[in-house]
């Protein structure tokens, strides 16, 4: 006790000391930076506020971090003796932290930033001022910003133009779902968001060369009415440079996938090293797939079939080669996967085009786009095939020591299906301290096995299921066997469960076969359950047989917003005995002498549960970034934006040319050209093929047959 006390003594000495000495080592002139604070604009709606937690990311300074209110870290850095490079004292400054020091450089910058960050979110009479304290305490620098947002600039219209004029007839109709609306305050972040929006549309589309970076914006700004004029720019694709070096561009591309290859046993470091692995591979082709491989393919075929929904001759989607990466990974048996594209050259006298098809095309003009070709290799690279595990725990009480051990094994792809077989073996043992204790030993015996297919095992045909995402069967059956002081029994439970998921956020799983069996081979000692009057605890000692079905749902939007906020929601029903109820007392009477309905000769529980868990999780803080604009005159109210995007020194230039906002010329509108307003119609369209025949890949089914030549149907065989 008296040894504690020195401790904790010693704690709190050295708590006061670090409050008052950490800037004895604070060279003349210099100030330590006690404080940092953000004062943002209470005279701004709540709901329009940009918040001191938003742009304390953007200060350039930061305090030491402290510890009970003190500045214990710094403390302990500066009791580490310079002169001295041993384990101690390196400790010490592993630990602690060097003192921050007041720099006015960085105080003006942090200033800028957060100006920078008013303006981004469309605040561009904003302000912001900061004061410095070094007097209220000695060698002490208390800095504290204050920001004034002032009225934001607000959208008043939104206008279009298309330097690749095919692809006005596919974007158009999908601006129903853009984020850009009059009436809203102008925010980069959101800019960028509708451009990464529309790149991922496309991108859905056969535009597997399409980017941000082709997309732009140009803006006019009205500052008596705060209001900005909004073009946004699609632009061609570069396709190299003429003998001047001048640009040359042309329309985007539409590409659809040629060849797929997948390699189900691909190890990197072999494909580097070994010289003659090609001569040793050999191919099957299987639906659409050329399934690489050496010696014998470890999966069957279907197997792989079934997780990759991507096809010869379609149309280049990006979110099914997401979904073929997320099918892959959920067999369970792959370690890592690659999906990688590469172009195909094309002869130069041989051009393929398509045409848009689609009720918003001209239908006083035809538009054509070059079509281009892509291989799909698929790199997979197995994990271990066969594991096994050992578990020793062990444990002590009051009342007994314990020792328990667990061997496990597992076999990832038993049948060549990516089938996970599952077995376990539990043997513990118990013994009381209590010496009065009639049995002093207890023993506990179990297994546990599991078979899990990667698709639905069903008395019917499976076709209508090829839609669902990663379905999976569970088989379960277990048994364990426990002899305890106070009685003896054994637990048996066996079922099998349907699990899968949606394209987006959800899984379910179905359980219709959940079976309990709870023998007690000796019966509880009423000594054990005392005076208890808890139902639950009492049956839970009673020979019983739960019989029912189980649906569970998950909700989890993480891979949304990664590193952000996320929401989680889980839902579980489950119900038993309900059905043999039902049954029973349709077609069969309670057995001579007894009040309750069996099965087996076993009385079966009946009860319906749910319950619900719903969770939020707020990420305080965020990751560094914001916009910025640089603003000057240009005449007649109207002021040129060139946006930018603010980042740390690593970022800035990058980002700044992705985000690039053109100036318009403002003599003559947009471009010299009368700024086109649009209203989209309701829907969505998409990309075609040649007149007359829709691209495969959007909801049609490929055309396996065709060959094309220049802008005629022809058609050769896909796989020469």
């Amino acid at each position: 006790m008296r040894g504690s006390c020195r401790i904790l003594a010693a704690a709190l000495l050295g708590l006061l000391c670090s409050a008052c000495s950490v800037t004895r080592h604070i060279p003349e002139g210099q100030y330590f930076l006690q404080k940092v604070k953000i004062e943002d604009d209470r005279s701004t709606p709540r709901k329009e506020r940009i918040t001191a937690s938003d742009m304390e990311k953007y200060v350039r300074q930061t305090p030491n971090k402290r510890f009970l209110g003190t500045n214990f870290y710094v403390w302990l850095y500066e009791q580490a003796d310079p002169a001295k490079d041993n384990r101690w004292n390196n400790w010490k400054r592993k630990i602690g932290q060097a003192p921050v020091t007041l720099d006015m450089g960085l105080t003006q910058k942090s200033a800028e930033n957060l100006k920078v960050y008013m303006d981004s979110k469309g605040f561009f009479s904003s302000q912001a001022t900061y004061e410095v304290d070094t007097v209220s305490r000695r060698k002490r620098a208390t800095v504290t910003f204050r920001t004034r947002q002032g009225e934001p600039y607000r959208i008043d219209s939104v206008s279009y133009e298309f330097q690749d004029n095919f692809l006005e007839q596919i974007v158009l109709p999908d601006t129903v779902n853009t984020l850009l609306h009059t009436g809203d305050i102008y925010d980069v972040s959101v800019l960028d968001a509708e451009r990464e929006r529309i790149a991922a549309y496309l991108k859905e589309r056969g535009y597997y060369n399409f980017s941000v970076n082709n997309i732009s914006y140009a803006a006019r700004m009205f500052e008596k009415e705060r209001l900005i004029d909004l073009r946004l720019i699609v632009k061609q694709y570069l396709t190299g440079y003429d003998e001047r070096g001048l640009p040359v561009m042309d329309n985007n591309m539409v590409y659809r996938i040629d060849r797929i290859n997948i390699f189900p046993d691909y190890d990197p470091t072999v494909a580097r090293t070994d010289t003659t692995l090609l001569s040793r591979l050999d191919t099957v082709y299987y639906r659409g797939l050329n399934i690489i491989y050496e010696k014998r393919p470890n999966l069957r075929p279907p197997v792989l079939r079934q997780a990759v929904p991507l096809y010869p001759n379609y149309v280049y989607n990006s979110s099914q080669v997401n979904r073929a990466y997320s099918d892959l990974m959920a067999l369970g048996y792959f370690k890592s996967a690659k999906i990688a594209f590469e172009e195909q050259p094309r002869s130069a006298d041989v051009t393929d085009i398509v045409s848009f098809i689609g009720a918003s095309a001209d239908s006083t003009q035809t538009l054509y786009t070059r079509e281009g070709y892509l291989t799909c290799n698929i790199l997979c690279t197995p994990t271990l095939k066969q594991s096994v595990k050992v578990d020793l725990e062990g444990s002590t009480t009051s009342s007994f020591y314990g020792l328990k051990a667990t061997v496990g094994y597992q076999n990832r792809n038993i049948f060549r299906g990516a089938e996970s077989f599952d077995l376990s073996f539990t043997a513990g043992y118990e013994f009381m301290k209590a010496p009065d204790a009639r049995r002093k030993r207890a023993t506990e015996f179990g297994v546990t096995t599991g078979l899990t297919f990667p698709r639905f095992l069903v008395p019917w045909r499976t076709g209508r299921f090829r839609t669902v995402n990663q379905p999976k069967t569970k088989v379960e059956l277990s048994i364990n066997f426990q002899d305890r002081p106070y009685y003896a029994r054994t637990l048996s439970s066996a079922g099998i469960t349907y699990m899968w998921t949606n394209s987006r956020y959800s899984s379910f799983s179905l359980r219709p076969i959940d079976i309990n069996v709870v023998d007690m081979t000796r019966p509880v000692d009423p000594e054990f359950l005392g005076n208890t009057s808890n139902k639950y605890l009492i049956n839970s000692f009673k020979t019983q047989f739960i019989g029912g079905l189980s649906f569970g749902y998950g909700y989890n939007n993480q891979r949304k917003n990664l590193g952000g906020n996320a929401t989680n929601i889980r839902f579980n029903a489950e119900t038993a005995g309900n059905l043999i109820d039902a049954v029973e007392h349709a077609f069969f009477s309670p057995a001579k002498g007894k009040e309750q309905y069996t099965i087996f000769g076993i009385e079966y529980s009946q009860y319906f549960r749910t319950d619900l868990s719903v969770s939020r999780k707020i990420m305080l803080g965020g990751r560094y970034g914001a916009g910025g604009t640089a603003l000057r005159r240009c005449g007649d109210g109207l002021r040129k934006l060139f946006v930018r995007t603010f980042r740390p020194p690593v970022l800035l230039r990058r980002q700044q040319r992705h985000a690039r906002l053109d100036a318009p010329n403002p003599r003559a509108g947009f471009g010299g050209q009368s700024p086109q307003r649009f209203s989209g119609p309701d829907g969505r369209r998409e990309a075609g093929s040649q007149p007359r025949t829709a691209l495969p890949g959007l909801g049609h089914d490929p055309r396996r047959d065709l060959l094309r030549s220049g802008q005629h149907l022809v058609y050769p065989a896909l796989f020469g």
